[in-house]
């Protein structure tokens, strides 16, 4: 299905940057880094890695890190940033991988972005080595249960509330911001949670992060109103 990405791979290749939007940079960042330097792993798997921002960031402290995307101008650009690093096109849904070929798997923001998130759940508890690591982060259900919608602003443009609408009901939508156009997938929280413990995995940690200290005030101010992301992890046992 069409859902965007390929349409718009060169306007997020230009939002992000090297350091990446708001929400990676001062919220997402400070915990998704050192919480994958902490498993200390010899192998890992970053899927759904668009640009390769994230795979940079784990090489740049010496991690070797396979990353996987569907959209082939990402994967393009990522191994042009990175040509030492391992690129690669494919989907969630069938990760071209042995099992436990990788000590951490890392899915950072791209579960809203799958279509059959529970294949895809399992495909990560697949490649995962016993004892390995699945770190998660996505955008909170909350967010996106009218993130087609946005803020409720007064005629001022200032936010009043982030509404939340069918929250049960699970279904594509289209969101749009500075030439980007694609589909994110709103799901209960029970949807995932149902999935990570049907594949065998056990939590080992869940964070709700508030934006670091150094983050704009202006912008941090709003992140803190509504809950906008979460971040889990997810041990496979041995």
């Amino acid at each position: 299905m069409q859902n965007g990405w390929i349409d718009s791979a060169d306007a997020w290749i230009a939002d992000m940057g090297e350091r990446g939007d708001f929400g990676r940079q001062f919220v997402l960042d400070p915990v998704m880094l050192p919480r994958a330097l902490a498993t200390q792993p010899a192998r890992v798997l970053d899927v759904g890695c668009g640009e390769g921002r994230f795979c940079r960031m784990l090489a740049a402290h010496g991690l070797a890190t396979v990353g996987l995307d569907p959209t082939p101008a990402l994967i393009a650009r990522a191994a042009d940033r990175d040509r030492r690093g391992r690129y690669l096109r494919g989907i969630a849904e069938r990760l071209p991988f042995a099992d436990a070929s990788f000590d951490l798997v890392v899915s950072y923001l791209t579960l809203i972005d799958i279509d059959d998130v529970t294949t895809a759940i399992g495909e990560m508890a697949r490649v995962l080595t016993p004892g390995g690591t699945l770190l998660i982060a996505n955008l909170t259900n909350f967010n996106t249960a009218c993130a087609d919608r946005g803020w409720v602003t007064n005629a001022q443009g200032e936010g009043l509330h982030y509404p939340v609408d069918r929250y049960l009901e699970e279904r594509g939508l289209w969101v749009e911001w500075r030439g980007i156009r694609i589909i994110n997938y709103h799901r209960p929280m029970r949807t995932y949670m149902r999935a990570l413990l049907d594949a065998g995995l056990t939590m080992r940690w869940f964070d709700e992060p508030d934006p670091a200290a150094e983050a704009p005030p202006a912008v941090a101010a709003r992140y803190r109103r509504a809950p906008w992301f979460l971040t889990m992890e997810w041990g496979k046992p041995r």
